[in-house]
């Protein structure tokens, strides 16, 4: 083993404190070096780091519809992992993930990583400030601890060539998206919700910049030239919480799944 690697998309910030537990933890135990490579931003995403078949690669993307975000399969599609060592993540908002760990376990397959274990861990909500709250949280990050010690077994008593860890999910289809509904399981369509600018904006510009989609206009920061995935960055990050969103059916539905999904979701674990 020569390096460790931490590789994530974390719009809000969630996935990226979990994948660093692993990461962390792993770099410890084995005592290597560490790199990161963060492909939130749209120019991240022009690349990808050289991965050797000596690396250990912890790679996590949250859950959007109980899938790997679509916005991301085409990049998704252009990495390659030469032969390394992968950990599989996906966080998801205390709901459920649904296929998202399972298609991310095959993509990474695909290109030449050598999946080896995998977890899926409970976040806050990007929708919300309640629902998951202050999640990945000090019990969350214990249970990564242990799994990171897991793994760090499995890693010194061999992992035979070519194996595959196996997961809950649909691998055929992966099961379609989810689809944001309410509790009569009635369609609510926000696809085209975006969330707008109060008077309070004192047009810092930051929600421009954390956007992963790059598409809010630097220059006016009220207008939007490119799709909104509701990741949130900009609304949960804007120092004077001028973002905001009015849509009656992205309101509803974000209280009915605070309204659902109280109890603490359990992180899963796989080895």
């Amino acid at each position: 083993m020569k390096k460790i690697w931490k590789i994530y998309f974390s719009p809000v910030g969630t996935t990226q404190t979990a994948v660093s537990a692993i990461s962390e933890a792993l770099r410890t135990k084995f005592s290597l070096p560490m790199e990161e490579y963060d492909f939130t931003l749209p120019i991240m995403r022009q690349n990808f780091p050289k991965i050797s078949a000596e690396d250990i690669v912890v790679f996590a993307v949250p859950t959007y519809a109980g899938r790997v975000p679509n916005v991301l399969l085409k990049y998704l599609d252009t990495i390659e992992g030469n032969g390394a060592l992968a950990v599989a993540m996906v966080t998801f908002g205390n709901r459920n993930f649904d296929n998202s760990l399972i298609e991310l376990r095959d993509i990474l397959n695909r290109h030449s990583f050598h999946t080896i274990a995998a977890c899926a861990v409970s976040c806050q909500h990007s929708f919300s400030h309640v629902l998951g709250k202050g999640r990945p949280n000090s019990k969350d990050l214990a249970q990564l601890q242990n799994f990171s010690a897991q793994i760090y077994d499995k890693l010194c008593t061999g992992v035979p060539t070519g194996s595959i860890i196996e997961l809950p999910g649909n691998a055929d289809s992966y099961g379609g998206y989810y689809k944001p509904q309410d509790r009569n399981e009635t369609h609510i369509d926000i696809r085209k919700v975006t969330p707008k600018v109060s008077d309070a904006c004192t047009h810092c510009g930051l929600c421009a910049y954390v956007c992963p989609m790059g598409s809010i206009c630097a220059d006016d920061i009220s207008q939007m030239q490119g799709i909104c995935i509701k990741c949130n960055a900009c609304y949960k990050k804007c120092p004077v919480s001028a973002r905001y969103f009015d849509d009656p059916g992205y309101i509803y539905h974000k209280e009915e799944l605070e309204a659902m999904y109280q109890r603490r979701a359990e992180n899963s674990f796989f080895i």
